[in-house]
C-alpha cells in the first residue's frame, strides 16, 4: 500500500514538474517579446514599425493566455488529493489496465515511473470520460481496442 501512495506521489510531482516547464517556456516566451517591443520603440519608424509591434503585442496576447491556461492547470493540479485510493476512478486515481496505464490528472502525456508508463491525461478528455466512474473489471472500449480495468490505485 505504501508503494502505491509512492508512486502515485511521484506521477503527482511529475505533473507539477511538467506545468513548472511549460510556465517557464512561456514566461521566456514573453520576455523575449518585451524585449522586442522595446527594441522595437527604439529603431525604425512609419508602417514598418507598426505592422511589427503590432504583430509583437499579438504574440504577447497568445502568450498571456496561454500562461492563464497553464495557471488553471496549476490549480487544479493543486486541489488534487493524491493520497486517497478508492475502488472508484476519479480523479488523482491511478489506473492499470489491459494495455495502457493511466493517472486521471491533467493532460501530461506519457509519463515513466519506476520503469513504468503511464499516460497523464485529464478527466474531461474522451479516455478520461470513458474512466472516470469505473471499478476493476469494468471494460472500456476506444478507437475499437478493448480495455479491462485491472487495477484502480
Amino acid at each position: 500500500m505504501n508503494q502505491n501512495k509512492e508512486s502515485k506521489q511521484a506521477l503527482y510531482n511529475l505533473c507539477a514538474a511538467f506545468i513548472e516547464a511549460k510556465r517557464q517556456t512561456i514566461q521566456h516566451t514573453i520576455f523575449e517579446i518585451q524585449q522586442s517591443l522595446t527594441s522595437e520603440t527604439k529603431s525604425s519608424a512609419g508602417d514598418k514599425h507598426e505592422t511589427g509591434r503590432a504583430m509583437l503585442q499579438i504574440e504577447r496576447e497568445k502568450a498571456g493566455q496561454q500562461l492563464a491556461e497553464i495557471q488553471k492547470l496549476q490549480e487544479h493540479l493543486s486541489k488534487m488529493d493524491s493520497k486517497i485510493i478508492g475502488a472508484t476512478i476519479r480523479l488523482g486515481s491511478m489506473v492499470i489496465t489491459t494495455n495502457v496505464n493511466y493517472y486521471i490528472a491533467i493532460s501530461a502525456g506519457r509519463l515513466e515511473w519506476n520503469n513504468t508508463v503511464f499516460y497523464a491525461i485529464s478527466p474531461s478528455t474522451p479516455m478520461g470520460q470513458l474512466l472516470m466512474g469505473k471499478t476493476v473489471g469494468d471494460s472500456i472500449v476506444f478507437r475499437d481496442i478493448k480495455s479491462t480495468i485491472i487495477q484502480v490505485l
